[in-house]
């Protein structure tokens, strides 16, 4: 362990996400808590809308431990209703913005909401209502907005619409806030007293591949703690600093630093949905100290946008660019223009709250920049041999474990797969690839998964992807498995081009096979310049699906 992370000097602070944010309106009420481009609040104002808008969630009837869901894109709003429902005691539910009807109705049921809150502001072509129209068809028929009976969702009481409209079956915005009038502030008080920390806070729900989503019961302490941890701990953030996260809120990764910055009172800067100009020019603007972009789309369209060069992002002390996992040509331009900042690596999941690893201010440059960092304090991580549950020796590859006060609870309404997760020893089984050096850092190499049977030779996605990335015309590049006659499975590539860049599917063929074993190399190259997203990640199911059926495989 670093010299400069003396574990004795550090102390547990936990606290109810609805006080974290109390809190620091208590310490500092007029400081710029939350930016977005087209409204700022501080401290005072949004702990003020919060409890406003938990004096009308609990005018519907929601109480204590009641799961409520938000579905709208990541707006102003969207945060204070997060702290409404933790206020109230409840659960929150966060929706995956582009989530369709289906999977919109799934989670409604699923995760047994009580109370939904969605908009008509119309964003990335989505309209949230059409589609929520679409999951609870008879929606439209119900005589008593306050207390809806559905059946596609039997636990859903009422359904709340921000905006202007109106619509059959919907609490609109107008009723929604003048119920508030009828419960006193007191109420919100008592219920938030009353909620613990170790009550589960947020519900989020996990991309499958060709299963449903799973909802991961996350606790006040588990991520109120592991945003502590990473923020005023390992990040060191104060009140002066500014986060910048471009991440959407139904998202681990913009909850995780969201939380941290509150926490030591400084400013979160966000935005409804990533626009790499309008990142740019905010970046600059407010002179943003740290910033947790993290996925490699992300980073990759502020590097290649044409204003990058011409902003002036020195002001950046702090940036969690996991340059370990980015593809070739992206760390290069990214430390040239942020001279002064630190370059950390981080690796998480949603079942651990967030971030699990993460690079340290101690750690030498070419380790933070090629590594994926120490666990945060309090927090284990084993790699292990997945069929024997041995443990691996440094530098072996295996599954990654991981055990501590971050964990999820579990999988609502899933025993099996919760069992088949959580071991009798506390141990989380990640499904992940890793490997730990000698100074306790992580590599991440993949899903096992993701892992391709070649002919009987086990073939890592992630080695084929890292070598395509080296050719000098490639962005970006994904590999699925895909069905063949001789070798039951082989590799087909997704290749996203630089600006200005071209190449032959032969040329790149050609450049695996001249540094590779050939049972490696892509059978096919498709060319992509949009990529299926979930709210951070490519989803590859959808490219092999889409694939498979153009080959006539299925």
């Amino acid at each position: 362990m670093p010299m400069s992370e003396d574990l004795s000097s550090l102390r547990i602070h936990v606290t109810t996400m609805g006080d974290l944010l109390l809190t620091a309106a208590d310490r500092n009420p007029d400081k710029l808590a939350l930016v977005f481009p087209e409204v700022h609040y501080t401290y005072a104002q949004l702990a003020n809308r919060s409890i406003r808008l938990a004096r009308s969630l609990q005018a519907l009837g929601v109480k204590r431990r009641d799961h409520v869901g938000i579905l709208m894109h990541t707006c102003a709003e969207f945060v204070e209703l997060y702290f409404a429902i933790a206020l109230c005691g409840a659960v929150i539910v966060p929706i995956n913005a582009r989530y369709k009807s289906a999977e919109i109705g799934y989670v409604i049921e699923n995760a047994d909401l009580v109370t939904l809150i969605t908009t008509d502001a119309v964003a990335d072509q989505v309209n949230f209502v059409e589609r929520l129209e679409g999951a609870l068809p008879d929606i439209g028929t119900q005589s008593d907005a306050l207390r809806v009976r559905l059946a596609a969702a039997p636990k859903l009481r009422n359904l709340v619409l921000l905006g202007g409209s109106d619509r059959a079956g919907f609490v609109n915005q107008a009723t929604f806030w003048t119920l508030a009038d009828s419960i006193d502030e007191v109420e919100v008080h008592k219920t938030r007293l009353q909620t613990r920390v170790r009550d589960v806070a947020l519900m989020l729900y996990t991309s499958g591949t060709t299963a449903n989503p799973k909802g991961c019961l996350i606790t006040h302490e588990a991520q109120v703690r592991n945003s502590i941890a990473l923020g005023r701990h390992r990040y060191r953030l104060t009140a002066n600093d500014s986060l910048w996260s471009p991440l959407p809120m139904f998202h681990i990764a913009a909850v995780l630093p969201m939380l941290a910055i509150f926490d030591v009172g400084g400013t979160y800067i966000t935005m409804g949905y990533f626009d790499a100009g309008l990142a740019l020019r905010m970046l600059e603007e407010y002179k943003v100290t740290a910033t947790y972009p993290s996925f490699v789309t992300i980073m990759q369209g502020l590097i290649y946008h044409e204003d990058f060069a011409k902003r002036d992002l020195s002001s950046i002390k702090l940036m969690n660019s996991n340059f370990a996992v980015q593809p070739p040509g992206v760390a290069q331009p990214i430390m040239a223009a942020m001279p002064n900042a630190l370059q950390v690596g981080s690796f998480g999941m949603t079942e651990a709250s967030g971030t699990v690893t993460t690079g340290s201010p101690s750690e030498p440059e070419q380790q933070r920049i090629t590594r994926l960092g120490r666990p945060l304090p309090g927090l284990e991580v084993r790699i292990v041999d997945p069929d024997t549950g041995v443990d691996q020796p440094v530098g072996e590859r295996g599954e990654v474990l991981v055990r501590g006060y971050s964990l999820f609870e579990g999988y609502y309404r899933d025993a099996e797969k919760t069992a088949s997760a959580l071991d009798r020893d506390g141990w989380f089984h990640t499904g992940d690839i890793g490997a730990l050096d000698a100074a306790g850092t992580i590599m991440f190499y993949g899903r096992f998964k993701d892992m391709l049977k070649v002919g009987g030779e086990n073939v890592a996605a992630a080695e084929i992807e890292s070598h395509l990335q080296k050719h000098p015309a490639v962005k970006l590049a994904q590999v699925v498995g895909i069905p063949d006659a001789k070798y039951a499975e082989v590799a087909a590539a997704f290749v996203e081009l630089k600006p200005d860049c071209s190449a032959s599917p032969d040329e790149l063929v050609e450049f695996c096979r001249r540094d590779i074993a050939s049972f490696k190399v892509p059978r096919q190259i498709r060319f992509v310049t949009e990529w299926p997203m979930s709210s951070s990640k490519i989803q590859k199911f959808k490219l092999r699906t889409a694939l498979v059926s153009e080959l006539g495989l299925d």
